[in-house]
């Protein structure tokens, strides 16, 4: 399919064009109007949605007119929020002329995206700047969220990964994404996903069956990471021969981890013992993520007790070492958990 071609046209006083500069910013309280043009008239109906859904969605989040005429849209409103629309519709465009599918999440994440001057580098690349994106046998991850983009540039250039945030962020589907990337083109030979086994309510005792089956219940976020980026029988396979572990944090104790890919999921309940364990691990031609929010600990003892935050704290700017933190505002999931998580976090800061 060729690629889109994008005519645009300004007032002659109220010209948006220089936003795409990083030098350069929008004047928020001037109008303007720009018109985008595509040329592949088969993906319009994606694009605006169904009944115009995705159209009408980034008219409410942005304070914006947009008409639609054949396969072309007038963008009308404020220079910043008209810019920003038209980032948006460009980043749709692309991501749909790549096989991916562009749904009211999707919109949503480009439109918070929309404050990066390079949302559209982000997407689609060029020669100096590849896309920022991990692939996969089941899918294609692309970042979602401002966060999301630093935190796939420092899956790719730190040794350790300290990802930390709320639910809903993408820490752990991420990291998972990333680590299976990594084993299907052999730049790792194993992938390891452990977390701690912290009761809430009930005693692993208590539970039904043997070892894995009182564990698995625990790891079963992981499990579902990792159905969603392989297909189910590579899954088993892999499992089967040892390729891939998932263990809880106890069965990390006198090993050596090299050649390997391994994520420490729900890292706030583990204690400052267990995280310096776990740490000493690495091994040669490894990756290590830790994924946690240090907000929302179990341990008796609460935050104090946490082996993250003491963690953090001890190796934030060590060479080799990332700290990437995620906020409310970074939810991907239903934009309602978003303004939840923020809620939640005002009255905690209260």
């Amino acid at each position: 399919m060729a690629r889109k071609q994008i005519r645009a046209a300004f007032d002659p006083i109220e010209d948006v064009a220089s936003f795409r500069s990083p030098n350069a910013r929008a004047n928020p309280s001037r109008r303007a109007r720009t018109e985008l043009e595509f040329d592949e008239p088969t993906i319009l109906g994606a694009l605006f949605g169904q009944f115009d859904a995705n159209l009408v969605l980034i008219e409410n989040r942005l304070g914006v007119y947009i008409s639609a005429r054949g396969n072309r849209i007038l963008i009308e409103g404020n220079e910043d929020n008209v810019a920003r629309a038209r980032e948006v519709l460009q980043g749709m465009h692309s991501r749909l002329l790549s096989g991916q599918e562009v749904d009211a999440g999707a919109v949503e994440s480009l439109i918070a995206m929309s404050v990066e001057p390079t949302l559209e580098g982000i997407i689609t690349g060029d020669e100096t700047h590849p896309p920022i994106m991990i692939r996969t046998r089941g899918k294609t991850i692309v970042p979602r969220s401002p966060t999301q983009i630093d935190y796939m540039r420092a899956l790719t250039r730190n040794d350790v990964i300290f990802a930390l945030g709320p639910a809903g962020t993408g820490k752990t589907y991420i990291a998972v994404a990333q680590a299976v990337s990594q084993l299907i083109t052999g730049s790792v030979k194993r992938l390891i996903l452990s977390r701690p086994a912290v009761e809430a309510g009930e005693k692993l005792g208590f539970l039904p069956g043997d070892m894995k089956d009182k564990v698995d219940p625990y790891l079963r976020p992981l499990y579902d990471a990792l159905f969603d980026c392989m297909p189910p029988e590579q899954v088993e396979r892999r499992l089967a021969n040892g390729e891939i572990e998932v263990a809880p944090i106890a069965f990390m104790r006198g090993r050596t981890l090299a050649d390997a890919f391994v994520i420490l999921d729900e890292a706030q309940n583990t204690t400052a013992a267990q995280m310096k364990m776990f740490l000493t691990r690495f091994g040669m031609n490894s990756r290590m993520v830790i994924c946690g929010d240090p907000k929302q600990v179990d341990l008796p003892g609460g935050m104090a007790a946490s082996g993250l935050n003491d963690a953090v704290v001890r190796l934030e700017g060590v060479e080799g070492i990332a700290t990437v933190r995620f906020k409310g505002s970074d939810v991907v999931r239903h934009p309602i958990v978003g303004r939840i998580v923020e809620a939640y976090e005002g009255k905690n800061e209260d």
